[in-house]
């Protein structure tokens, strides 16, 4: 497959960036063929002196230009930037929306355009070890289908659903999913340094510990309440910290908190927080 002539990010937040550093470091594209446009000229200076990418401040104009849109702004500005962006996009060009909750019928109403891929990524894509789940409008065509695909992989795994509705799903599990982790990571970090370790030891012990655990499953492949199993002794200190955990609620407050994501990403789909558009829907 031919290079694209362009792909531009409308939004030039923190996962652009992961793109475009992705793109180019797997050689899927170069930087004079990807363009980041924003309201904040800083910033888009800023990406345009570290990866060599062109930038802009004027939204409609950088679409006009592009193969591939990339939606990248925050859920809440999604309103104004597609205002913006009304008749900007090319007729042949794909739209690749980032956008937490927004739909395809949504911005495929918004913009007048049809030829669009939504994805949900997660944090960990910064580094290229994200997942990202996609789906794509019935006028996608098969090679802008392979084309999404080679972008979203430059992020990490990606995986491709049938259903729309899994989007929001995805996002409550995995695009959120990151802050579980962190809070989890943060409080066993924590606990060490209350029992009298130094915070850089009870790092260390933690950290390795996630990562072992999680290496250890995924070889495994067996179900995690067998690994849990392995490690639980009758009387012993998993059992007694085990006990406890269920007895707080651990695994009903993770499972309301998914739903809670779930029914926000749901919310946000429909306009929750959002803002109406001003006359020039400039805002990224």
């Amino acid at each position: 497959m031919t290079e694209p002539n362009q792909i531009t990010f409308i939004g030039p937040g923190v996962m652009a960036e992961a793109l475009i550093a992705g793109l180019i470091r797997q050689s899927v594209s170069s930087p004079d063929h990807l363009l980041a446009s924003g309201p904040r000229a800083e910033r888009v200076e800023e990406l345009r002196t570290r990866y060599g990418i062109r930038a802009a401040c004027d939204n409609a104009e950088a679409a006009r230009q592009a193969d591939v849109v990339v939606l990248s702004v925050k859920p809440q500005k999604l309103d104004r930037v597609l205002y913006g962006l009304r008749g900007a996009v090319r007729p042949d060009a794909l739209v690749l929306s980032i956008v937490a909750g927004a739909t395809i019928a949504k911005i495929g109403q918004d913009l007048n355009h049809q030829t669009i891929v939504r994805a949900m990524p997660n944090t960990p894509a910064q580094i290229g070890e994200g997942v990202t789940v996609w789906t794509a409008a019935s006028s996608v065509s098969p090679e802008q289908s392979e084309l999404a695909r080679r972008i979203l992989a430059a992020l990490g795994e990606e995986v491709f659903v049938e259903e729309e509705s899994y989007l929001d799903m995805a996002t409550a599990l995995s695009g959120t999913g990151p802050a579980y982790v962190f809070l989890f990571l943060e409080a066993m970090i924590d606990s060490g340094v209350h029992l009298g370790l130094p915070r850089r030891i009870s790092e260390q012990l933690v950290v390795q510990t996630l990562r072992g655990s999680v290496d250890y499953f995924s070889r495994n492949k067996a179900h995690p309440a067998t690994l849990r199993n392995q490690v639980t002794s009758p009387g012993g200190t998993s059992a007694a910290a085990l006990y406890y955990l269920e007895k707080a609620g651990f695994r009903t407050a993770i499972s309301r908190a998914i739903w809670a994501a779930y029914e926000r990403s749901q919310e946000l789909g429909k306009g929750g927080a959002s803002h109406a558009p001003d006359k020039n829907g400039r805002e990224a």
